[in-house]
Parts: C-alpha cells; structure tokens; sequence
C-alpha cells in the first residue's frame, strides 16, 4: 500500500513538471529502492532524476516551486543534469551512475541511462573512498548517541541502504556483475569474505518490520555492524586492479 501510494506521488510529480518545465525536460527518471520494490517508509527516498535541455537558472526557477512541493512531502530535490553533464560525469560517480543503471524506471521521455558509459577505472577508488568515509561517520554518530538505545537504531537503520549499496559494489569488484538484493549482495560477500552476516541481517528484519528491535540488544548490533564494515573496507584495500574491467 505505501509503494503504490509513493508510486502515485511520482507520477503527479512528472505531470506537474511537464507542465512546468514544458520542452525544455528531456526525461525523469526514478531510481533507487522504489524503482525495485524496496522501498522502505522512513529510511528510503524517493530519488529522481531530471534530464533537462537547459540547467541556467532561469530554466530552474520555473521548476523551483514544483520542488519545494515534493520537499514538503519529505523527498530529496531531484538530481537535475544535461545530456551533456550526465556523460561527462560517468567518470566522476561510477558507483552513483552504475547503482542508478541496476534499478532506475523512466518515468517519462528517453531512456539516456540505458546506453550510458560508465569506466570501472576509478571504481575502486571511490569504493575504497566512501567505505572508509561512511565508516568515520558512522563511528561520529554511534559516539553521539551514548549508547542510548533509541539513537543507536536510529543510527544504523538509516545508515543501512548506504552501506549495503557499497557491498554490491564490491561484489562488482569480484566480478559479480547480476546485480543482487541487500540481504542477498550482504550474504554472498559473508561467504567470500568470511565474516558474520547476522548484523545486516538482524537490521534488514527490523528496517521490514519482520523483526522486533526490542529483542536485541542495539550495543551488540551495533558492535558486529561496525566489525563487518571494517572488513569489507580492509578487503577493498587488496583488490587486484587487475580485475576491473571497462
């Protein structure tokens, strides 16, 4: 019920866009968790991308009140590129761009993400860059939140969907190119790295609603969470480049 309801939300968003940016949008597309059926109420977004013609100002500010409507129905702007912009920065964000190609719907007009280069070159380097700057966040906000069991949740269930989406990407790195569900990327990475799932798991079932938080203990979680993250992050340090491909 929530997902069709997120679902309708876009497609208003798309009809008032149209109607507001008029020839000049190329396409809008959704991407992320609701494009696959993962949306999850409270800890994922809905995120768009808008492909217009002309990103001056003067173009944006026909749209400014369009997105100050979706802001207020607690969403992330959208990501608003060129043509031109959205090939010249394939380079720059491989993991955003090839994350976006394995779960995106257009909503309406051309499909510019189906044919779209993304070189693996600097893959790895990005990966290595996130995991270990996520990594320092999450240990900044686990700190603030002084074991107090309600901010210690708070603080891995939204921290969740950014981390699993980094393990699939390493999964790329070990030439898995299918790509996978969260719980399945975290269970095929627990067997080829040798570390215990039951975290992410345990996180995944309370983020659904299949398991209740008041069982665990949110120090222990938080405990194997952090475990496991740093050995993912060590691991992408001794990838092969080699393997990379284009």
């Amino acid at each position: 019920m929530a997902q069709d309801k997120q679902l309708e939300l876009t497609q208003e968003f798309v009809n008032r866009i149209r109607a507001a940016g008029g020839e000049n949008l190329v396409s809008v597309i959704l991407y992320g968790s609701a494009a696959e059926g993962e949306f999850h109420p409270g800890y994922s977004d809905l995120n768009l991308l808008c492909i217009v013609r002309d990103a001056s100002l003067v173009s944006l500010q026909k749209v400014a009140s369009l997105v100050q409507w979706w802001r207020g129905k607690k969403h992330q702007p959208p990501l608003v590129l060129t043509p031109a912009e959205l090939k010249s920065f394939a380079d720059l964000f491989s993991i955003e761009l090839l994350d976006m190609k394995q779960r995106y719907r257009v909503l309406y007009g051309e499909d510019l993400l189906r044919d779209l280069n993304i070189s693996m070159m600097s893959h790895r380097f990005q990966l290595e860059y996130e995991l270990r700057e996520k990594l320092v966040l999450l240990r900044q906000h686990l700190l603030l939140a002084q074991s107090q069991e309600r901010q210690l949740w708070e603080v891995m269930l939204h921290s969740l969907t950014s981390f699993t989406t980094l393990f699939r990407h390493v999964l790329l790195e070990f030439g898995l190119t299918e790509r996978k569900h969260s719980r399945e990327a975290v269970k095929e990475l627990s067997s080829r790295l040798n570390f215990d799932p039951l975290p992410f798991v345990q996180l995944m079932d309370v983020r659904a609603g299949s398991s209740d938080r008041r069982r665990l203990q949110a120090d222990a979680v938080a405990a194997g969470y952090v475990q496991v993250i740093e050995k993912v992050a060590a691991a992408v340090d001794t990838i092969d480049s080699s393997r990379q491909t284009k």
